[in-house]
């Protein structure tokens, strides 16, 4: 690996923590020793690394310090190439094909709703992974253990948004929101915004274990509902401890085939989420939405920078399962995707 600078560094070692979903704290370190390390003139930066003083800076610890000593040396920190040694195997080739056609991520959170990152930091993180939008898709009201956002909340920060794109351009950051499926099969959110916005992901996150002919029902309103462009994350399911959800969950009940081919006839694209506790839908319900002919949104769910890398875990099982990258809405560029996305509302 090629020699990096301090920040750079620091910036690498809190993706690739998050990447692996380590503890929020330890990704904060390095993020934060980053943000110092950028504001300290490099003159002092240098002479406190030579003096041993690089902890007197408020934000750098132990572990940060000797980062950028060793940066500073012209040497790739220990720390750095260890975890680029654990990065597991690369992914095989049309996984890898795949994840290469990909132009954006159509489900991601910031810190306006539960993520833990600012917008920017999102949209730039997702930018240097080689994308060319992101669609932001926070949490809508109801779901206020995510402090989903409320009419006003998003109604400000599409403002923001408007903001950002006009600095990161041609970079494009998509309007967007991951709305709850009500019980009933409507929207948890005002129509008029819906309308306002590039992209809407609609998923089922309270009743879980509703019987399945009212939940088959409930999904199959909401993906008629023309406002709605991908279905998120269908069966609920949480297949690894530790994650954000905790515990292991099972899947939610409901005719797959009448929710795959409500999704094929509306044109609502079935996201595969990447998360690596959720890995949803299962590989048995992808393979029957490929046969329904429908269209699919290869998603990273991500509610932290490092974690719009999981894409490539969403790809692994695609790729496994015949998803033609054709069939994949986030292959098309941003302009194409909007325009497919409007046609439905």
């Amino acid at each position: 690996m090629r020699d990096v600078e301090p920040v750079e560094a620091l910036r690498r070692i809190a993706f690739l923590l998050e990447r692996a979903h380590e503890p929020t704290y330890r990704v904060r370190a390095f993020r934060t020793a980053a943000g110092v390390a950028e504001q300290t003139p490099p003159e002092e930066l240098a002479t406190r690394a030579r003096e041993g003083t690089l902890t007197a800076l408020p934000g750098v610890g132990k572990v940060t310090a000797l980062v950028i000593e060793e940066a500073l040396r012209g040497e790739t920190p220990v720390y750095l190439r260890r975890l680029e040694a654990t990065e597991g195997e690369p992914p095989d080739e049309a996984a890898a094909a795949l994840r290469s056609a990909l132009k954006g991520d159509l489900h991601t959170h910031s810190d306006w709703s539960d993520g833990g990152s600012p917008i920017r930091e999102m949209a730039e993180t997702a930018r240097s992974l080689g994308h060319e939008y992101l669609a932001l898709t926070d949490h809508s009201p109801r779901l206020k253990v995510a402090n989903g956002l409320s009419p006003d909340r998003l109604r400000r920060q599409l403002d923001v948004v408007a903001e950002l794109n006009e600095e990161l351009a041609p970079f494009r950051i998509l309007t967007g929101i991951e709305v709850d499926i009500l019980d009933d099969g409507t929207l948890d959110q005002d129509p008029g915004l819906l309308d306002r916005l590039d992209v809407v992901v609609a998923s089922v996150h309270s009743k879980l274990r509703m019987e399945r002919v009212p939940m088959t029902e409930r999904m199959v309103k909401a993906i008629a509902n023309p406002r709605v462009n991908v279905l998120g994350h269908c069966t609920g399911r949480i297949v690894k401890a530790g994650g954000r959800r905790g515990g292991l969950r099972p899947e939610s009940e409901f005719d797959a085939a009448l929710v795959f081919d409500a999704c094929a006839a509306y044109d609502v694209a079935v996201e595969i989420n990447s998360r690596p506790e959720r890995l949803d839908p299962p590989k048995r319900l992808l393979r029957l939405a490929v046969e329904a002919g429908c269209r699919f949104s290869i998603d990273s769910d991500a509610h932290a920078p490092g974690q719009l890398d999981w894409q490539h875990f969403g790809c692994e099982r695609a790729a496994r399962c015949g998803v033609p990258a054709s069939r994949v809405v986030n292959t098309l560029p941003a302009g194409d995707l909007v325009a497919w996305a409007r046609a439905g509302s």
